[in-house]
C-alpha cells in the first residue's frame, strides 16, 4: 500500500498520517511490523533541533523507529515487514536541491528513484507532502524551480499512490482510492 497524505500548513497531515501507520499495524493484527519513520528535516539551527528531538521523543511514545535522511533517500534499506512514514517531502526536496552534497538539478529523478525503492521494500508507504500551490504568491526564480520540482514530484506520488488524501482542517479527504472515514 502506497499512501501519499497532503494538505497546508498546521492542517493536521502529520498527526493523520501516524494515525495511518497506527492503523496499519493494527488492522493486519501483526506485531511483527516495523514501524519506521523517515524524518528530513535539517537541523539548521537550535530551534530546528529542539524541534527535531519534540518529535523524535513523541514519535518514541508510538513505537517508531526513527531513521534521519536529509539526502540520497534511495540509500535507505528497510528492515522487513516495515510500515514506512516519510516526513516530510517538502523538506527532502529543498535538502537535495541546496545542500552540498544534494541532486541538485536531479533531485525530481534522485527522490522519485527513492521513493520507487521504498515503495519495493516496505510493507506500507506514506508520504506526507505539502500543497504549496494555493497562495497565487510569485516567487523569485529559484524558489519557482523548487516549487516546480516539488509539484513534478507530488504528481508522479499521485499517479503511483494507491491513494491520495488530502487533509483539510484536520479531516481527510480522499482525493483517489479508498473510501475512508478518519476514526
Amino acid at each position: 500500500m502506497f499512501q501519499v497524505v497532503y494538505g497546508g500548513s498546521a492542517s493536521g497531515k502529520s498527526a493523520f498520517a501516524e494515525q495511518l501507520v497506527i492503523e496499519q499495524r493494527e488492522s493486519k493484527s501483526a506485531d511483527d511490523l516495523t514501524r519506521i519513520y523517515i524524518a528530513t528535516m535539517y537541523p539548521f539551527d537550535d530551534e530546528c533541533r529542539k524541534r527535531i528531538e519534540k518529535h523524535r521523543i513523541m514519535r518514541a511514545e508510538k513505537k517508531f523507529e526513527t531513521i534521519e535522511c536529509y539526502t540520497g533517500l534511495k540509500s535507505i534499506q528497510l528492515p522487513e515487514r516495515a510500515v514506512v512514514l516519510l516526513e516530510c517531502m517538502s523538506n527532502l526536496v529543498a535538502n537535495e536541491r541546496y545542500q552540498k552534497g544534494g541532486a541538485g538539478n536531479r533531485t525530481v529523478e534522485e527522490v522519485l528513484e527513492g521513493i520507487c525503492r521504498l515503495k519495493e521494500q516496505a510493507k506500507a508507504l506514506i508520504v506526507v507532502t505539502n500543497n504549496v500551490f494555493c497562495d497565487g504568491t510569485e516567487y523569485d526564480e529559484d524558489t519557482m524551480e523548487y516549487l516546480k520540482e516539488l509539484g513534478a514530484i507530488n504528481q508522479a506520488m499521485g499517479e503511483m499512490a494507491d491513494e491520495v488524501i488530502e487533509v483539510i482542517c484536520g479531516i481527510p479527504v480522499w482525493q483517489k482510492g479508498g473510501n475512508h472515514e478518519y476514526i
